[in-house]
């Protein structure tokens, strides 16, 4: 094992190193440039054995690593934001084929206005593809998820892509100590990839279509993918285990921190987790009964095991870095659904959206979400998701609305 500084591109292209990708189709988009570039560079010194090619989108990438998996080739590509969404098709597509690979997405704000700050509007446009979904917090994490997704992917039970997600900027150039696997140690944890497909090879050619199916077995086809999802689950947990038995590290598909004997939780997931962490041991420290629970699994979605967690809390407020128009934060209606058919008595809910962009979430900002779930209760009425947003960001927003000829009057937390 060998430690290291690295970013969380870094990593991830660690990850995928240690993995014995053998293919690797890439097109280049912030941030996530850095993961194909290192990767680019290994290939041509012969670090990795394999192919790697270059395509002209992120459309073309897609359609290319689903042909290769489909073919027992070990996968793996990487993309972000409008990249994600301009391959959507394809995601569609390949998790249709039941074809095991690994994506990574470095998270990006969408257009319009355009930003190069992260949030998880891009990832969770894809949440509905059959996709499995791993969020990371820190750089190790995304090197360790990219690992764990290999084995989810490749379990038989699931046989489908899975998608590790990072955030842009905060995780992907920010450097960080990580140990990096022995290799000889991550070949065991994986072993070698044998597709439950059967292997279609150029000396063996095979003409494959897919049909236009009626409506029973397409349905029939659709709702295998949702068991198919649902197994990750279970092939999530013996990868975790023997994970922890050969790296000492052990992952959940969420994590609790500081939940015993809690009174209050903030939901969250992704880098900003580690802001909300902080502002929890400064509340404990005060003698209020704080916690978070980090969403790590997002697809399947772990509803269960959220209600489960939270079953003694008072109060619940989700912060949500992502933002559906005309519905509020996505991760709050999911997590007030798993409540709400899980736990007898559901804690009081309350909904913030934070961090779009990359705006930070201050500290005060984290206050203010605390006060108002202190004070909150369940016959309070109708709650709408609250945007954190401080004075001095609304005194921005007015100046620059005047310099346009315009004004909009809105107070601020």
């Amino acid at each position: 094992m060998v430690r290291q500084l690295l970013t969380g591109n870094a990593a991830a292209a660690w990850g995928a190193r240690l993995a014995r990708a053998e293919y690797v189709p890439a097109f280049p988009i912030t941030p996530q440039t850095e993961i194909i570039e290192t990767l680019a560079d290994w290939f041509a010194d012969g670090s990795m054995p394999g192919k790697f090619v270059t395509l002209d989108s992120e459309h073309s990438m897609l359609t290319a690593a689903g042909a290769a998996a489909a073919t027992g080739v070990r996968t793996f590509a990487a993309t972000s934001s409008q990249g994600l969404v301009y391959a959507l098709e394809v995601l569609y597509s390949v998790a249709g084929w039941r074809v095991p690979l690994v994506l990574v997405n470095v998270s990006r704000g969408l257009s319009a206005p355009i930003t190069l700050g992260p949030d998880h509007n891009d990832v969770l446009a894809a949440r509905d593809t059959g996709f499995v979904q791993l969020h990371a917090e820190t750089c190790q994490e995304v090197l360790d998820s990219v690992l764990l997704a290999y084995r989810i992917a490749e379990d038989a039970r699931v046989s489908l892509p899975v998608l590790v997600n990072l955030d842009g900027f905060f995780l992907s150039f920010t450097r960080e100590p990580v140990e990096i696997p022995e290799a000889d140690r991550a070949r065991e944890f994986l072993g070698d990839f044998t597709p439950v497909q059967p292997v279609f090879r150029a000396s063996r050619p095979v003409a494959q279509g897919v049909a236009v199916l009626e409506g029973g077995l397409y349905s029939y086809f659709r709702y295998q993918m949702h068991r198919a999802v649902q197994n990750a689950v279970a092939a999530h947990t013996a990868a975790a285990t023997d994970f922890e038995r050969l790296f000492g590290r052990r992952y959940g598909t969420i994590e609790s921190y500081r939940l015993d004997g809690a009174d209050v939780a903030l939901v969250m997931a992704g880098s900003f987790t580690t802001k909300a962490k902080a502002a929890v041991e400064r509340w404990r420290s005060q003698g209020r009964r704080v916690g978070v629970l980090r969403l790590r699994m997002v697809r399947p979605f772990p509803a269960a095991e959220i209600a489960a967690t939270l079953a003694g809390c008072r109060a619940v407020g989700v912060i949500d870095q992502n933002l559906s128009p005309g519905l509020g934060g996505i991760f709050f209606h999911e997590v007030a659904g798993a409540l709400a058919a899980h736990q007898v008595q559901p804690p009081v809910l309350r909904s913030f959206i934070g961090g779009l962009g990359g705006k930070d979430i201050s500290q005060a900002e984290f206050d203010h979400v605390l006060e108002t779930l202190e004070s909150a209760h369940a016959h309070d009425g109708p709650h709408e998701a609250e945007l954190l947003f401080t004075r001095t960001e609304w005194d921005q927003v007015r100046n620059r609305l005047a310099l346009a000829g315009k004004t909009w009057e809105r107070s601020a937390t």
